[in-house]
């Protein structure tokens, strides 16, 4: 079974409704410019890593992925709380979702790592805070029952 892990040196983003504009006779969609920023700037360090793994981009089998979201803690906390949501003891249960970090960070691989993100069959998530904000994902074909 293949597997391949990845590190992004970046904070995660969440994807946000997307914003319309009326072109002509044509409603457009289009993301805000953090997201796209966001999307692109993964999409650029995701080739890069493929290229250095010397991976190819999956084409046509289903796909597990395993991603951790590590988002920094807020900043007017005690020392005391800052610690204890670096080690775990308390997690992020605040805004933004955990569903918004996944899609902004699997469009943003689409076409790169994989033809497209509907070869994900399963997808396991996690948000943790960090002081060293990243995201990491692990790649799996998916096994059939």
């Amino acid at each position: 079974m293949l597997i391949i892990k990845f590190v992004f040196d970046i904070e995660p983003v969440q994807q946000i409704r997307p914003r319309a504009r009326r072109l002509r006779d044509k409603v457009i969609m289009y993301d805000s410019k953090a997201v796209k920023v966001f999307k692109r700037r993964i999409g650029r360090l995701a080739h890069q890593m493929m290229k250095e793994t010397g991976c190819v981009r999956y084409e046509g089998k289903p796909l597990t992925v395993d991603v951790w979201f590590f988002r920094p803690v807020q900043e007017k906390i005690s020392k005391k709380e800052k610690a204890r949501r670096i080690r775990g003891t308390v997690l992020p249960i605040v805004k933004p979702d955990c569903d918004n970090y996944i899609k902004s960070f699997l469009d943003g691989m689409n076409g790169i790592v994989w033809k497209d993100d509907a070869l994900i069959t399963d997808i396991f998530a996690h948000k943790r805070y960090s002081d060293k904000p990243r995201i990491e994902i692990t790649i799996m074909e998916t096994e059939a029952y």
